[in-house]
């Protein structure tokens, strides 16, 4: 940026207008949720393939999720992509108050989804559902009385994979959630001074972006864990 010039009010030295400015912020956000992409889709494939070796056994375990927590959770995260979308829409417009209302808003959505997170994974500790460490999976009487000793002792390895891929995405997603509420406080601190205006909002827009990606993982989490042949 110009010398002594602030960010905020004018562009950086090595571009020419904000519109270049914003552009080149926005394909390197493009870029970033690109390689974002590929780290969740090896989580994806790793689950897919884990699936189709143990779709029984992946089903019963899902059952142990709460479906009502994980819809609410859907909600949530669908209520943070629309008011983030407000928050950029804002600060396209320099209104700073609605700026920080909605910035504020989506925090507070991001918590109560980071909340009852923690709401679940503490019913998992006090079922004995941790991967690896303490894991007890009771297989429900009505398949455990069809099933041999060593069929019986699959099924409880394959409800352990279960899990294990569970905790891996869900914490992973969860990661990415709480560095983006972070990156909101840190948004909004700029905010309340009134640093975003019709030239300068690129920050805002490129989180956007992040948060709405994030959101749509857990888009498809939900199904793939909750849903996904439940009723097996």
């Amino acid at each position: 940026m110009a010398s002594g010039v602030p960010a905020y009010e004018a562009p950086a030295h090595h571009f020419e207008s904000w519109e270049q400015q914003r552009e080149a912020s926005s394909l390197g956000m493009w870029f970033f949720i690109a390689q974002e992409m590929m780290f969740f889709g090896g989580l994806f494939t790793v689950y897919l393939i884990y699936r189709m070796r143990n779709a029984e056994t992946f089903a019963l375990a899902s059952s142990e999720l709460d479906v009502m927590w994980g819809g609410i959770n859907t909600a949530v995260l669908i209520a943070s992509s629309g008011t983030m979308a407000f928050a950029v829409r804002a600060a396209q417009m320099s209104k700073t108050k609605p700026l920080v209302i909605f910035l504020v808003l989506t925090l507070i959505l991001g918590c109560g989804f980071v909340g009852i997170k923690a709401i679940e994974y503490t019913a998992k500790f006090s079922h004995h559902l941790i991967p690896y460490w303490d894991f007890d999976f009771h297989v429900p009487d009505a398949y455990a009385a069809e099933m041999t000793p060593a069929e019986l002792d699959k099924t409880k390895r394959g409800a352990e994979i279960f899990f294990g891929v569970y905790f891996m995405m869900t914490g992973l997603h969860a990661l990415h959630m709480l560095i983006g509420m972070g990156l909101i406080i840190w948004l909004l601190w700029h905010a309340v001074k009134g640093r975003y205006n019709r030239n300068y909002h690129n920050p805002i827009e490129c989180f956007g972006l992040y948060w709405h990606f994030v959101d749509l993982v857990w888009i498809f989490l939900f199904p793939l864990l909750y849903l996904l042949g439940r009723n097996i």
